[in-house]
């Protein structure tokens, strides 16, 4: 009496599960009913602001070593990740480009992992930190043709930049955006680019 009861609930059990599942109507992933999720760019913060400044290695710091250093502008990319497709996928791949005013100056990566719901939107946030001396350096070797054209010197071009990072009063681009999918053997590389405001 007792197997009998035992096997009865699990019997019980797994036709339970298999009623939920099958009537969730939640076909396997495959390359053809996989749908292309949607990267799109919610907004950019100025996580912390520092104002700008700038010391060389000639200056005598009050406190250890003399270095190149300058106020650090630290952005906060906030993204909008749908899931189109009726079964869970995994974002494994997270990266892209920064151009202010259409210099490329940084990449930001994420590397970690999420998962995103059946038919749901998940919020990325990815951090990107601009510092004075790699950025001069960027405008240098990239930059320095148009900044010429311009009739802008790197360091004018810079203090434009961190004075009115507060204000967003000039374009910031995402570019060579690249969001790699997965589910299940399925994989899926999917492009974006943005620019905020």
């Amino acid at each position: 009496m007792k197997k009998k009861s035992i096997v009865l609930t699990c019997l019980s059990v797994v036709i339970i599960a298999v009623l939920m599942f099958g009537c969730a109507g939640w076909p396997p992933p495959s390359e053809g009913n996989f749908k292309t999720p949607t990267v799109t760019l919610s907004h950019v913060e100025l996580v912390h602001y520092f104002g700008w400044w700038f010391y060389g290695a000639k200056v005598k710091p009050t406190k250890g070593k003399a270095g190149n250093n300058g106020a650090p502008l630290d952005y906060a990319f906030i993204f909008e990740i749908t899931n189109p497709n009726k079964y869970p996928i995994l974002l494994d791949g997270f990266s892209f480009s920064i151009a202010l005013e259409e210099f490329g100056l940084n990449r930001a990566i994420y590397p970690e992992t999420m998962w995103i719901p059946a038919g749901k939107t998940n919020q990325l946030r990815v951090h990107a930190l601009f510092d004075v001396r790699p950025v001069q350096m960027s405008l240098l070797v990239t930059g320095g043709f148009r900044l010429k054209e311009k009739g802008v010197s790197f360091w004018d071009q810079m203090e434009k930049w961190w004075t009115e990072a507060p204000n967003f009063s000039y374009p910031i681009n995402v570019n060579e955006g690249a969001a790699i999918f997965k589910a299940d053997g399925v994989t899926r590389v999917v492009p974006f680019k943005a620019t905020f405001p």
